[in-house]
Formats: structure tokens, sequence, C-alpha cells
């Protein structure tokens, strides 16, 4: 569509009036945040909501915008809030495991797989994600936000920084601890696994 146009110069044509072209923020940024949404609560209607309602709060401040800063790092900052917002209210009620997607709903889309991929390696990816989408619900709120940021959100830790409002070196701690506490639970279930005979 517009992909030789920059974030900043999308926002700049949406503030002067050429609505449609916010189009192609939310087809950049989309999955990245259903993501990180679904890996949070855990049920993929709730995460679709929550995305849609952030890129319909970003269009609606968009004369907030600061082109001097990345619109990612604005993005993110709406969503967050909202995060937390919704966070207490969604947390109340029960998870659906991502494997559940898999039921024969008709508002369900199942992703196709790429070519290179097999049903089974779909399989264990959806069962690796839903294992960590339980992990990282255990960790406190800020270490888990900060790591599905950095992997989920597949952003840089200046950006992570700039997001959570909080130092570079506070971003990398976060990510790191989460990351050994992460490993931890990992080994713990693996471990707990091999003991059964």
């Amino acid at each position: 569509m517009n992909q030789n146009l920059n974030d900043a110069d999308i926002m700049k044509r949406v503030c002067a009036g050429d609505f449609l072209l916010f189009d192609e923020l939310v087809l950049r940024y989309r999955e990245r945040l259903l993501r990180f949404a679904w890996s949070k609560y855990g049920r993929q209607i709730a995460a679709e909501d929550l995305v849609q309602e952030a890129f319909l709060a970003a269009f609606a401040a968009r004369e907030s915008y600061n082109p001097t800063f990345a619109f990612s790092t604005w993005l993110w900052t709406i969503f967050l809030n909202l995060c937390r917002r919704h966070y207490k209210q969604q947390i109340r009620q029960p998870r659906e495991m991502v494997r559940s997607s898999f039921s024969a709903s008709e508002d369900t889309v199942i992703p196709e797989p790429s070519s290179s991929e097999t049903p089974l390696q779909a399989v264990l990816k959806t069962e690796q994600f839903e294992l960590l989408t339980m992990y990282l619900a255990e960790l406190p709120e800020v270490q888990a936000d900060t790591l599905r940021l950095r992997f989920f959100g597949d952003m840089k830790f200046t950006e992570i920084a700039l997001t959570m409002d909080c130092s570079l070196s506070a971003a990398k701690i976060r990510v790191k601890n989460g990351l050994l506490q992460l490993a931890h639970r990992f080994s713990e279930d693996t471990a707990s696994e091999g003991d059964v005979s």
C-alpha cells in the first residue's frame, strides 16, 4: 500500500485529513498488539476488542501525536494504558486456553501455516504459546508486560523504557529477570514431566 512512507509521515497525512491512510498503521501494528493482548488475557475476542479500542483511541487522539517521537512508542503507550484499565476487570474472568481457538466456531479464524511448516509444528507452536502465556500470567504484571513488549511487540529496550516510563537499565533488568524466572519455570515443568513413569 504505502510501505515507502514511515509512520510519522503517515500520521502527518492522517492529521491533514487523509484518514484512510491510518489503515496502513493498523496493518503494521495489529498483529503485534494482538499477540501481546492474547498472551495477557488468554481470550482471543477480548484481545481483538482491546486492540480495536487502542486503534480507535489513537485515531481519536491523532492531533496529540508528536512526530519527534516514534509512533510505535506513542501507540504502545496508549495500548498499555488501556490494558492497565481493563486488566483487573479481565483477570477475574476464566482464561480461555489458546488451543480452544481450534474449535468449530464459525467466527474463529485459524491462521494458515506457512508452506514450510507441518501441521505438527503448528500444533507444537500453539501449545508452546499456551504454556508461555500461562507462565507470563504468574509473573508480576510489570515484568510480564516488559517481556511481552520485547518479544511479542518486537520492541527495542529504548522503546520499552519510553513506553513503560522507566529507565533503560530498568527495562533491561525486567527482561533479564523475567527470562530467568520463565527459564526456571520451564525447567521445573520439564523435570516434573521426566519424573512421570
